[in-house]
């Protein structure tokens, strides 16, 4: 080996510790590793950055994928990669990208602690028209490029506080995703349980064999699902016999003939082969009735969600949670299971 090049190599080779500050300024904590926001030392510009530091040493499987697809992907609703560092004193892999402020999961929980504190706030319904548009636009372009993210729930929706991209959404975490081919591969050649589990399409918790971007039992081969007998076992029938979706939006003043509504049957259809497409969902009438979807979800009025809060170094993920959930007046208690909770 040339140690002499290996030297003067290491010496050219860009450091995180040398270009950012970030110390003291961890927004996350998860299995993937931690998140930091970051701004640059030498005051090139003034914008906020995320370093996700990837969890263990080297390169893992998942870290290769995320990097591999995010240095091919690029579009406004899917986060972009700036940079990758290695760092070779401590085998660490980080990955640079623009900040956001704010996540689907936080947006939630703000309001859901809103309203146990009987001050809720009501959500505007151009803003959440703005967040469905933009996440299925960033999903269809995925899909359009034979990307599965097969991981998608709230805390992986980012959405960008002020700034020049304020209110876009972003979709993040690229750990999970796989491309997929047509014919499509078997699961058992993949990774038999993706996703998850509060936010996996009902094929696959009945152990379907194939991928399809679609990821009522009015579901003609739900017959032939692997699981389908643990489902009759397990099923009691009598009890979900005056459940529906109708009877629930009814329950909550939303008309069954309205177009939001007629849009939320078509995503939520049990048969996948009959469940509305991200292209075709686009184009739905919902999205052509005033308000009109905006590029910044908030349409210009004063953000009311709270900015991250920094975790301190040593504090399990779990006491921070309740520590933000607290600020808010939100009993942790109505939250689904602990998740990994900022994800970029």
């Amino acid at each position: 080996m040339d140690y002499d090049f290996k030297t003067k190599l290491a010496a050219e080779r860009e450091r995180v510790e040398d270009l950012f500050e970030y110390e003291g300024c961890k927004v996350g904590r998860g299995t993937y590793g931690h998140v930091y926001k970051a701004k640059r030392k030498d005051g090139k510009d003034e914008k906020e950055y995320a370093l996700k530091q990837i969890e263990g040493t080297g390169i893992s499987m998942s870290a290769c994928r995320e990097i591999a697809l995010l240095r091919e992907l690029k579009h406004q609703n899917v986060i972009a990669l700036q940079k990758v560092f290695l760092s070779h004193s401590d085998r660490k892999v980080w990955l640079l990208f623009d900040y956001a402020e704010h996540d689907l999961w936080h947006i939630i929980k703000f309001h859901r602690a809103s309203k146990a504190n009987k001050k809720p706030m009501q959500l505007p319904r151009g803003m959440v028209k703005s967040l469905l548009y933009q996440i299925l636009d960033g999903i269809h372009y995925l899909h359009a490029n034979w990307v599965l993210h097969r991981d998608l729930k709230p805390a992986n929706i980012l959405v960008m506080g002020e700034g020049p991209e304020r209110g876009r959404v972003k979709i993040a975490d690229m750990g999970f995703a796989r491309l997929f081919n047509s014919p499509l591969k078997p699961l058992a050649d993949l990774d038999p349980v993706v996703v998850t589990f509060w936010y996996r399409a009902p094929e696959l918790l009945l152990g379907a064999r194939h991928y399809t971007k679609a990821i009522d039992k009015d579901w003609e081969d739900i017959r032939k699902m692997p699981e389908y007998p643990t489902l009759q076992k397990d099923f009691r029938r009598t009890t979900y016999a005056n459940s529906s979706l109708i009877k629930y939006m009814e329950k909550h003043k939303v008309k069954p003939d309205s177009k939001v509504f007629l849009l939320l049957q078509k995503l939520l259809t049990m048969d996948p082969t009959k469940r509305i497409t991200s292209e075709q969902a686009l184009q739905d009438a919902y999205f052509l009735e005033d308000p009109l979807p905006t590029v910044d979800v908030f349409a210009g009025c004063q953000i009311p969600y709270p900015k991250r809060e920094f975790l301190n170094e040593d504090e399990p993920e779990e006491k921070a949670e309740k520590v933000s959930a607290g600020h808010c007046g939100e009993d942790s208690s109505s939250s689904p299971p602990a998740e990994e909770e900022v994800q970029i």
